[in-house]
């Protein structure tokens, strides 16, 4: 039995992983951590996780970089890992969480959906075939209407496992209007399209002479993110300090 904290327990993907959790025999949330708790979750909800007196063999945390020191004292304190799934930090808060790591097992990850950090690893084999061949990459994604940034942070996620793959030669193009030039050759081309109610779609294209292969992820429903993370809090329990990502979640899957 993996036993959970959810920190942002009160937020709308701090209550999917509640339902999640409810009808999974394998794991179970001890605590939560919110401004609010309306008393409906099932389990005790603190304010700060300082506050937390229970013992657990992860933390989920799906708030606000605002409260990462407090998260990274408290499971460095109590060695507790840490799935860090809030994005958004700065350059600062990136540093202490990687010096955290060296004392206690973080995963962080842009997206948690283990179609998106599949994807990801297919897009390594890809990119070494078709980059090559001289084939051409871009982005798409989609979101709706509701949604603020742009692009998405699982767009940038694909496009540096794309760079990172081609050894990091791609430039980042967001905005081709001001440009009357043919598309050079190491342009990565990166769209984002915002409207109704579409859910989170992104589409990875190689385009070479004569032939287009695509790569497509849609989500439908937050409950995927969801999945994602309680399987990373199963896969990190017990695990020593260290920084980990999704594809290590993958990896132990396929053994």
């Amino acid at each position: 039995m993996t036993k959970i904290i959810m920190s942002g327990c009160s937020g709308r993907m701090g209550r999917v992983i509640t339902d999640i959790v409810k009808e999974d025999m394998s794991a179970e949330i001890v605590a939560g951590v919110d401004v609010v708790g309306d008393g409906t979750l099932g389990y005790p909800v603190y304010k700060s996780i300082s506050e937390v007196p229970v013992e657990a063999d992860a933390i989920i945390d799906f708030s606000s970089p605002k409260v990462l020191e407090g998260l990274l004292e408290y499971a460095e304190k109590t060695n507790t890992p840490v799935v860090l799934c809030t994005t958004g930090f700065s350059p600062e808060q990136l540093e202490n969480i990687k010096t955290a790591s060296t004392k206690v097992a973080i995963l962080k990850s842009a997206n948690m959906s283990l179609g998106i950090n599949t994807i990801i690893k297919m897009l390594k084999t890809a990119t070494s075939v078709f980059c090559p061949a001289g084939f051409d990459v871009e982005i798409v994604e989609q979101h709706h209407h509701n949604k603020l940034d742009a692009p998405s942070g699982t767009a940038l996620a694909l496009a540096d496992a794309v760079n990172e793959a081609a050894g990091g030669e791609f430039e980042y193009v967001y905005d081709r209007s001001d440009r009357r030039e043919k598309r050079g050759a190491k342009e990565l081309g990166i769209s984002a399209v915002r409207g109704g109610s579409i859910p989170g779609t992104h589409d990875v294209i190689f385009a070479g002479q004569d032939e287009v292969i695509e790569l497509r992820h849609i989500a439908y429903s937050r409950s995927i993110f969801g999945n994602g993370a309680v399987s990373a809090a199963k896969f990190l329990a017990g695990k020593p300090a260290g920084m980990y990502d999704m594809s290590d979640v993958i990896e132990a899957t396929l053994k």
